[in-house]
């Protein structure tokens, strides 16, 4: 909160003494708005304690105090001392200057979209079949329907195919963020041959005994580190890296975008063209190396 109110380890006498008035939050049904209910008290009073709300209404909030929150959450987010300390050891490791890519084509990822492909290799379709279940794809008009509003991750071809389009170096440098399980990953390195992993650069046993969710916090820590960051979704992890990289000012961050690619490519378009109407669509985003995805973020405040 440094810069934006004066924090206190011990209260002054003349306050400590005072009981003070109690402000429960905590049970109140709906949005709710500090405000219009605690804001009265605390100028009546002077001194209260809160037990907070579970939810609050933010759209009232003053901008400083969306900059004071944002800065105070992100500011004191930490990985713990020995997963840290193994995450810089990866950083290290990765060539630089290089772009974190956080690519989701993992079996149950696709099989959790719905959508079908074509052109995928026998083994990648044995895996995905295996990771559906009971739920099947869409098929005909749904499936063209789901496709164009962008519920279809990017295969790593395609994502290749976008990065080319966006003039992205095929020598460029990149940590690939992804889980365990990708599959069709040789769509990506076919063109980009300087594409590195954590399971490559990282050795040991303690690296093999990891969970995934120890295995994405790596992934967190570098990409909030990284020259840039594109994600081919946007999913709960995506949204952490962006707001951490704006509120470090780190503003090369893209989010790739799966429904131009489907609708452009539902057009018949292909080769050069289809690369101009990619470049087209992304071309705000990227000229402006902020991404879309944070309007209201205002993690980039400066008092």
């Amino acid at each position: 909160m440094d810069g934006f109110i004066k924090v206190v380890k011990e209260l002054p006498t003349e306050v400590a003494l005072k009981e003070p008035f109690r402000v429960d939050c905590s049970k109140r049904k709906g949005q709710f708005d500090y405000i219009e209910s605690v804001l009265p008290s605390l100028l009546k009073y002077q001194y209260i304690s809160i037990t907070p709300a579970m939810s609050q209404r933010r759209d009232r909030y003053p901008q400083y105090a969306k900059a004071a929150l944002c800065q105070a959450c992100y500011g004191s987010l930490r990985l713990a001392r020995t997963l840290e300390q193994k995450a810089a050891q990866l950083l290290e490791a990765i060539p630089k200057p290089f772009l974190s890519l956080h690519l989701r084509f993992e079996p149950d990822m696709v099989a959790y979209s719905q959508c079908d492909y074509s052109g995928l290799s026998p083994a990648s379709i044995e895996v995905i079949e295996a990771a559906r279940g009971d739920r099947k794809p869409w098929t005909g008009e749904l499936a063209h329907v789901w496709r164009k509003r962008g519920k279809c991750p990017l295969t790593p071809n395609e994502t290749a195919f976008i990065l080319q389009a966006l003039s992205i170096p095929r020598n460029t440098n990149i940590y690939l963020a992804a889980g365990d399980g990708l599959v069709e990953i040789e769509g990506l390195k076919s063109t980009y041959t300087n594409v590195v992993t954590k399971s490559a650069l990282l050795s040991g046993e303690d690296f093999l005994n990891m969970h995934g969710n120890t295995k994405a916090a790596l992934d967190y820590y570098v990409s909030i580190n990284s020259d840039s960051y594109v994600a081919t979704f946007f999913g709960n992890m995506d949204k952490m890296v962006a707001a951490m990289r704006a509120c470090k000012g780190l503003h090369k961050t893209l989010f790739l975008s799966r429904r131009a690619y489907a609708e452009l490519t539902s057009e018949g378009l292909d080769g050069k063209e289809l690369m101009q109407g990619l470049w087209m669509a992304h071309k705000e985003d990227f000229s402006m190396g902020r991404g879309y995805a944070l309007p209201d973020c205002f993690c980039d405040f400066k008092l």
